[in-house]
């Protein structure tokens, strides 16, 4: 909570001190001293900026507090806020509610909470496809590779694992799209752009494009694999130097049963630090992926809210991604138990 509350606190200051004004944001050019004073108003751009933090912080959280007869309460009522009251100390009312992310500035008046649920389920399915891809791959070049230590086949993948940390994935997104979308299309039948929904070719319903898939799940897959070969073979390594592995090999086990009962889970643990960080970064990391590759997601949504200076959808992003963050963590730390009993969760 002391993290999310960092976060929020960050977040508005940094945009709070951004030169603009957010009134004239919204309205674009077609504004006036009249609408600008409208807008200020409803939004309380026209309070101080400790003011509006606080409103900010009501915003956001659970339980909030509101005057009845302010503009404020007034306009989160009329907006369908949700909020059930519970009770009324003089003119507070106190009110439980979802978080409210605000609106946003270029699309006419829509929630932002509505706008990043369109776009997070995309990024979600997205970002679980790569990690899948770098897990299920990496481990089992990462085996292969401590395996077959210095061989050449130790010696190609780990030159694959370089090239994938070292290429960036806006290059890989840009090489991968023309070269298997549009010089190999013939034979992957793969599209340079596209989304996991799109219009059949009539324009009346929305159907599901698998194959769209493929592209921008490797490319943003890419990184991380090579980091997971990397930390499962060297962590192998490790482990296999250990008494217990020995003791293992004196009793007549098998290699593969060694491998499979002993090593991997004991080597897993590097491993799953690196995928817990990776699969929160992709929901952050995918905003150049997505974007040229055409896929509606998040981060494609905070490339648009960017050029169109949307403020509260960028900020109202930013704080999902930093509460995946934090979700994320809390789970990696209980899965620490189960790959090694000697953690204790407290």
């Amino acid at each position: 909570m002391l993290t999310l509350f960092g976060v929020v606190t960050v977040i508005f200051f940094l945009f709070n001190v951004l030169p603009g004004d957010p009134a004239q944001m919204m309205l674009g050019q077609n504004e006036d001293s009249s609408q600008l004073a409208i807008v200020k108003k409803k939004y309380g751009f026209d309070k101080s900026v400790s003011t509006q933090y606080l409103y900010y912080l009501n915003d956001l959280s659970p339980l909030s507090f509101h005057s009845a007869k302010s503009d404020h309460y007034t306009f989160l009522q009329a907006n369908k806020y949700k909020a059930t009251q519970l009770f009324t100390v003089g003119s507070i009312t106190t009110v439980i509610k979802w978080p409210y992310l605000r609106e946003s500035f270029t699309k006419q008046g829509k929630k932002v909470s509505l706008v990043l649920a369109e776009t997070l389920p995309n990024t979600f399915v997205l970002a679980i496809s790569s990690i899948t891809i770098a897990i299920v791959i990496g481990v089992l070049l990462g085996i292969v590779s401590a395996l077959f230590k210095d061989s050449w086949l130790d010696k190609f993948i780990q030159i694959f694992s370089t090239l994938g940390m070292s290429v960036p994935s806006f290059f890989s997104a840009i090489l991968f799209a023309w070269f298997f979308g549009y010089v190999l299309h013939e034979f992957t039948h793969l599209e340079m752009t596209g989304s996991l929904y799109e219009l059949d070719d009539f324009g009346e319903a929305m159907h599901i494009k698998w194959k769209n898939l493929i592209l921008p799940a490797i490319v943003l897959g890419i990184r991380p694999l090579a980091v997971v070969i990397q930390l499962m073979r060297n962590s192998l390594l490790e482990v296999f130097s250990q008494d217990y592995i020995r003791t293992a090999r004196a009793k007549g086990l098998s290699e593969f049963q060694i491998i499979k009962r002993h090593a991997v889970k004991n080597a897993l643990n590097p491993v799953v630090t690196a995928i817990s960080g990776w699969f929160a970064s992709m929901l952050a990391g995918a905003v150049f992926v997505e974007y040229i590759f055409g896929w509606n997601g998040l981060g494609k949504e905070i490339v648009n809210a960017l050029n169109t200076l949307d403020l509260p959808v960028i900020m109202g992003a930013v704080l999902i991604i930093a509460l995946l963050f934090i979700i994320i963590n809390i789970f990696v730390d209980i899965i620490y138990v189960w790959l090694d009993p000697k953690v204790k969760l407290k």
